[in-house]
């Protein structure tokens, strides 16, 4: 109908007046794509698709919003990004390094040798230590910020291999860079891990994206999970090395009723389409994101926690991708884990995830 209106208009004008129309200098089209720098945060925006992706540069280089039509598809509450920086809690799209989820002791394996922690240094805490050290580090350099006219994107680089103290815990000199790419309303992190030590160098990271839906509620979810295999737990939740088929947890992988789960599960063999991607799912009433890992991405954790008393806003879903199973390295020491990757001396790992909202 618009179409048919604008031809009835102009068949109406004189002729000449049609032809001073036609030959008039149009003002340049307004972009697509365009990067806003703001202080301690570069924002990407896809105009046609109404979605602008935050991330905070010195705070992790954290995404932590991507707001599709005004609302954010990543759980994130807080009020701004000081406040978080103060007291980092769970939200955005966190990097988990040098290693991701748990290790079952004090210590990891590389290349058949030992490496305790120095627990004194106070970067690595626990019994059982947790996600690294590099969560909401404020050491990322910024690289470039552009768009043109098929995307926008922001990219940084950490060199973890001049901080002394994150060389004691992990002394394989390397250094990182992620690129945030936005679009055609997806949001694409693309990492790459350039190993400059003299052995290789283990590859167990991964990320942490918090996913909300604001048309239902937790309960009213439906999740799909793109895996074959799923990984029994020890009560410290570390893989014990024995597997299962997913239908063993999931009667339709597909097609899981979260209401029904209480998810904090290590998934591989992950189920990929021609490009080697796996998808993993939540759909709402209308709304849904799907979130595809590249080949490296060899593992998925999905955290689900179930609300309680003392915790009733876990309005949230955490599909993370691995680039190995929880306790990876330790677990490949011990022959119980057969696909740790690891980057040759000089070389470069790398690899992209991508969040794909709809309907929001």
């Amino acid at each position: 109908m618009v179409r048919g209106s604008v031809a009835r208009v102009v068949c109406a004008v004189p002729a000449a007046l049609v032809l001073l129309f036609v030959s008039a200098p149009h003002p340049k089209a307004a972009a697509r794509y365009s990067v806003h720098r703001l202080p301690n945060v570069v924002q990407l925006e896809d105009a046609s698709r109404r979605t602008v992706v935050s991330i905070a540069t010195s705070v992790g280089n954290m995404a932590f919003s991507m707001a599709v039509n005004g609302t954010n598809v990543l759980h994130w509450p807080f009020a701004t990004v000081e406040e978080f920086a103060a007291k980092p809690a769970m939200s955005g799209v966190p990097f988990l390094g040098p290693w991701a989820n748990r290790l079952d002791e004090q210590a990891f394996f590389a290349n058949g040798k030992r490496y305790p922690f120095d627990m004194e240094l106070g970067n690595v805490r626990g019994a059982i230590p947790i996600h690294g050290f590099l969560t909401t580090n404020s050491n990322w350099t910024f690289v470039e910020a552009k768009a043109d006219d098929a995307s926008a994107w922001t990219t940084a680089r950490l060199d973890f291999y001049k901080q002394p103290a994150w060389m004691k815990q992990f002394p394989f000199a390397h250094s990182i860079e992620m690129t945030h790419r936005l679009r055609g309303g997806i949001l694409e992190v693309e990492t790459t891990i350039q190993n400059l030590a003299v052995e290789p160098m283990p590859v167990a990271i991964g990320f942490h994206p918090y996913f909300r839906l604001t048309d239902s509620t937790r309960d009213e979810w439906t999740v799909s999970v793109g895996a074959r295999t799923h990984w029994r737990l020890s009560p410290a939740k570390i893989p014990t090395g024995e597997t299962e088929p997913i239908e063993r947890l999931f009667a339709d992988p597909r097609a899981i009723a979260l209401k029904d789960y209480d998810l904090d599960d290590v998934f591989s063999d992950l189920v990929r389409d021609s490009a080697g991607r796996a998808v993993m799912s939540v759909k709402g009433r209308a709304q849904k994101v799907d979130v595809l890992f590249g080949r490296n991405w060899r593992s998925a954790v999905v955290w689900a926690p179930k609300p309680t008393p003392a915790a009733p806003d876990r309005q949230f879903i955490c599909f993370e991708p691995m680039a190995g199973i929880t306790d990876a390295m330790n677990l490949s020491q011990k022959g119980l884990y057969k696909e740790l990757q690891n980057i040759p001396p000089g070389g470069t790992w790398r690899e992209s995830f991508w969040i794909q909202p709809a309907g929001f």
